[in-house]
Parts: C-alpha cells; sequence; structure tokens
C-alpha cells in the first residue's frame, strides 16, 4: 500500500512538473539591439546637443542584461558607458559614466525596461525604455529632479539601428 501511495504522489508530482517542462519559450524582447536617438529632438539647444547617441541592450545569459551607450559629441569627444545587470532590480556598478556610477533593471514587460541610475549615494534619475508595436521605434521617459529640486519628465525618441 506505501509502494502504491508513493507512486501516486510521484506521478501527481510529475503531472504537475509536465505543464511548467512543456511552458513556451520566453518570448525575446524588442527592447535587445542598437537604437539611435533623435539629436534634433532633443530638449536642449541646438549647439549643446552631442551628434549622436547610441544605446545598446544585450541580453549575456542567466537573467542578465549588458547595457552601453556611446555618445559622440559635437566637439569630437567621444563618451562610452556600459553595465551588465539582472533584470531583478538588483544594483550593480556603471562604468566609465559621468552621470551615474551604480544602475539597476527590470523588465515588467518585454517591451519595457526600467532603469534606475544612481551617483555616490544618491538617485540620478529613472529611465524606462519602451519598444513601439512596430518594434522600430522606442521612447525613453527620464525623471529626475533638477538643481532647484523640481521633478522634471523629458521623453526622447530613438530609431532601431540595422
Amino acid at each position: 500500500m506505501k509502494a502504491i501511495f508513493a507512486t501516486m504522489l510521484l506521478l501527481a508530482g510529475m503531472t504537475r512538473l509536465a505543464p511548467a517542462a512543456a511552458a513556451q519559450p520566453v518570448a525575446v524582447s524588442p527592447l535587445l539591439g542598437s537604437w539611435s536617438v533623435d539629436v534634433s529632438r532633443l530638449p536642449v539647444p541646438p549647439e549643446a546637443r552631442p551628434k549622436s547617441v547610441v544605446i545598446t541592450f544585450r541580453d549575456v545569459g542567466g537573467g542578465n542584461w549588458e547595457a552601453q551607450v556611446d555618445i559622440a559629441g559635437n566637439d569630437g569627444t567621444k563618451r562610452h558607458s556600459e553595465g551588465t545587470a539582472a533584470l531583478d532590480g538588483a544594483p550593480v556598478p556603471v562604468r566609465e559614466s559621468d552621470e551615474a556610477d551604480i544602475f539597476a533593471l527590470q523588465l515588467p514587460a518585454p517591451n519595457v525596461l526600467v532603469m534606475h541610475l544612481g551617483k555616490g549615494g544618491i538617485p540620478a534619475s529613472t529611465r524606462i525604455y519602451t519598444v513601439a508595436a512596430d518594434g522600430t521605434t522606442m521612447i525613453e521617459t527620464v525623471a529626475y529632479f533638477d538643481r532647484d529640486g523640481k521633478p522634471v519628465l523629458r521623453t526622447n525618441h530613438f530609431t532601431r539601428v540595422p
């Protein structure tokens, strides 16, 4: 009797595990790849705008993404920053950034990424990246506080880099 009961428990457990084992693969996020900001739409005077800004998101495995930002200034300068983080919101270091020394990522939906940046133990900005249904455009909503302590929301427009 104990053997039959143990077998039934084993089969019940396997039945419960079967749907998970047969689960559909997770969809690839449309955020992955490289994106170029439309510098003509940046809310700063034309002379203060960079020549280009490209952000790249890569799935590096194990639930981790790498984020890279490359900025080419109008004066010929180039800046590169990067970091690799789990998509669980845990903070990790950013390398080579003027704006942040730590960041965290979370993916609440396949087409939405939330990035929170900090520097010197102080929040710097929160950025929400949302890819349009067509997969070719992305909006970045940036939330931060200005020097007077007033909240600011800014929208940047990106197109996918082929």
